[in-house]
């Protein structure tokens, strides 16, 4: 999407925070990128607890975009994601297109470098739950962020749908640069001893290595389904399944549930994709992809 990092893996939104606690253990400069905690034009304070709970194989989440708000995380966090040598990219979603419109110019101007733009958040009762499953909304809120800003733009998409392809059309035809998938699938767990939800919002967004395989065809449908780039994730947990998203078409992947099992996992993938290259003879990522023989 017109813009260069120097490896191909970044951490996903939602698992990394502002990178303040994972900066503890390495240097967040040795990132491709590093897609910051969902924000919202105005503080949320998110769903109540329990928020999260394990399952077999991953994670149930719910915890409804708890930020502090555009504002506070240009006043506040990105100086700090400044001081690294890896792209930033603000995640935003918003209840109205004008919303996400009015972040984009905020954070354009602040000066990160692409923002990713969720639509697909599936445990907020508004919003971009809504515009991530239906084509004409999420044409609508893409067609407003591009108007707002010249940013390399990237839509994060929902597995929650019937065709997740024509979603990829319908947002590039809106002006979208990227995009980014799977978000999570909506789930549900319950405890059989107390007979009640494990998360207190009963349905949340589930993510780790339990959906990695259905993350791989739709990331396989899209990337020929459109000419944009694509940005793969969902239960990447090692540097083989990172490579598993590149040859399905992706030009990038990204980290997510596996940053809490292991802080360096990223890192993990970054240096097991430079030895896989090594090893393939491939002078550069693209070049993953192109070899698939399938």
């Amino acid at each position: 999407a017109g813009m260069t990092m120097k490896n191909p893996v970044v951490v996903a939104s939602g698992t990394f925070g502002f990178g303040r606690e994972y900066n503890q253990f390495f240097n967040l400069g040795e990132l491709g990128g590093i897609c910051a905690k969902g924000l919202t034009l105005h503080r949320r304070e998110g769903n109540p607890a329990p928020r999260i709970a394990e399952t077999p194989m991953g994670i149930l989440n719910s915890v409804g975009l708890q930020n502090p708000g555009v504002d506070a995380f240009i006043a506040e966090e990105l100086p700090f994601l400044r001081h690294f040598d890896t792209k930033v990219i603000a995640n935003i979603s918003g209840n109205t297109p004008e919303e996400y419109g009015i972040m984009c110019d905020k954070l354009a101007e602040a000066g990160v470098d692409m923002i990713e733009v969720n639509i697909s958040c599936p445990n907020v009762k508004a919003g971009g739950a809504a515009f991530g499953t239906d084509l004409k909304l999420a044409g609508e809120v893409i067609s407003a962020v591009r108007k707002a800003t010249t940013l390399p733009i990237i839509t994060k998409l929902s597995p929650n749908v019937g065709n997740i392809a024509d979603f990829a059309k319908a947002v590039e035809a809106a002006g979208s640069d990227a995009v980014s998938l799977i978000n999570t699938f909506t789930a549900m767990a319950i405890d059989i001893e107390t007979r009640r939800f494990k998360i207190a919002n009963r349905i949340g967004g589930l993510s780790g290595p339990a959906v990695k395989p259905i993350a791989v065809r739709m990331v396989y449908d899209v990337s020929r389904a459109v000419k944009i780039p694509v940005i793969g994730m969902g239960g990447i947990s090692n540097g083989a399944d990172a490579v598993e998203f590149l040859l399905a078409g992706a030009s990038a992947v990204a980290v997510g549930t596996a940053n809490f099992v292991d802080p360096f996992a990223p890192l993990k993938v970054v240096e097991f994709i430079a030895d896989y290259m090594k090893r393939h003879n491939f002078a550069k990522v693209s070049d993953i992809a192109a070899s698939m023989r399938g």
